[in-house]
């Protein structure tokens, strides 16, 4: 199967069991067996996963920070941990495939780099784009 990142539009990206098992053995050098589950342990203030506990047939262990489980549980990476977990086609507590719901890939700050870049190059200024994202904000010269 095709893994796709997860992304701002929400967009899934799906492990079958064996591969899911084959890429956290890659990326972590840790044996978990068959991954029984994926645990969000603790979340920051933008919801993104900060500790995640992996539950597997050999071993579990929590993993974190962010960028860990971002690189553990993708072929490259995830563009962020914002995302959710769910388990399809269990059978003996043993999950066939793992979901992982993507809930955006921004730093959680509430402005987006891409959409700001593209605002920019349609001549927008800056003091714009800034109200465009933060509503009801004002911008004052301190100096």
């Amino acid at each position: 199967m095709e893994n796709q990142s997860i992304d701002v539009t929400n967009e899934n990206t799906e492990y079958e069991q064996e591969e899911l098992s084959k890429l956290i053995l890659k990326h972590s050098g840790i044996d978990y067996g068959q991954i029984l589950d994926l645990v969000p342990v603790e979340r920051g203030t933008s919801g993104r996963l900060v500790r995640l506990k992996i539950i597997g047939t050999k071993r579990t262990m929590i993993i974190g920070k962010e960028l860990e489980i971002r690189r553990t549980l993708s072929p490259s990476h995830l563009y962020s941990s914002a995302f959710t977990i769910d388990k399809v086609d269990v059978t003996n507590g043993i999950p066939d495939r793992f979901i992982l719901t993507g809930a955006g890939w921004g730093h959680g700050v509430g402005l987006c780099q891409i959409g700001a870049a593209v605002m920019g190059e349609q001549g927008y200024t800056y003091d714009t784009i800034l109200l465009h994202y933060y509503i009801g904000a004002t911008i004052d010269k301190l100096y």
